[in-house]
């Protein structure tokens, strides 16, 4: 019997879920971030603020409660790092990871104009590139697929704000460190942990359109009505 009411409860639910109002909408980011550095007892490098346009896409699957409230999920893939600088040896460096991401977050406001939101995404990285600048000159770099100098999972938080005709801002937060503080290599036969006394957690502010569903454009037709279309 308790069965039997626990899956009804469930049906129940789902049913409540679905029966709102649900849509995909997909888009990109443009992203600027910096990072929180710890270099310990060393001096703390310069932070440079990184831009990366490319490759960061986002899809996701919305519920529209009402008018006023409602939740997302989805799938992402984006370039995140960021940039220090040692300015006593003039040795920059460069470091960035793509992941793919999966968010959960809540949306509060006019869904069809102006609300905020807010949420958490577990991010994978699959892809780690680091390099290396001595007074403005490359001089090394490397890019490894699935590398165990980074974590093998991030936690962050976000929270933005979508504004009329599909604007989008948001700032985002990660938990973990960019790098995996106990990653070992080899330097001239010396085992070498290069991150251990270098913990960073990158935050960065982005900028999209089109996010959710909510864009409209406005213009005057030949015979001076409005007219208003949706995507």
């Amino acid at each position: 019997m308790r069965k039997l009411l626990f899956t009804l409860l469930i049906g129940l639910m789902a049913h409540g879920l679905f029966a709102q109002k649900f849509y995909t909408t997909s888009g990109g980011e443009l992203i600027l971030s910096l990072a929180e550095i710890n270099s310990g007892d060393a001096p703390t490098p310069q932070n440079i603020v990184r831009f990366s346009p490319w490759f960061n896409v986002q899809s996701l699957g919305n519920v529209d409660f009402g008018d006023h409230a409602g939740m997302f999920f989805g799938l992402n893939v984006r370039n995140v790092g960021f940039i220090a600088k040692d300015n006593s040896t003039q040795v920059k460096k460069k470091y960035r990871v793509y992941d793919l991401g999966i968010p959960v977050g809540f949306k509060l406001g006019n869904m069809d104009s102006f609300f905020v939101y807010g949420g958490y995404e577990f991010e994978l990285p699959f892809n780690y590139k680091e390099k290396t600048f001595e007074n403005e000159v490359k001089t090394g770099k490397f890019n490894v697929w699935f590398s165990d100098r980074v974590p093998t999972y991030y936690h962050s938080v976000f929270v933005g704000f979508q504004f009329p005709y599909g604007a989008n801002l948001k700032f985002k937060y990660y938990l973990t460190p960019f790098h995996n503080a106990d990653f070992v290599e080899k330097i001239d036969g010396v085992d070498v942990k290069p991150y251990e006394n270098f913990e960073t957690n990158v935050f960065y502010l982005a900028l999209s359109f089109t996010m959710f569903r909510n864009s409209k454009v406005y213009y005057k037709s030949s015979n001076s009505h409005r007219v208003v279309v949706e995507y």
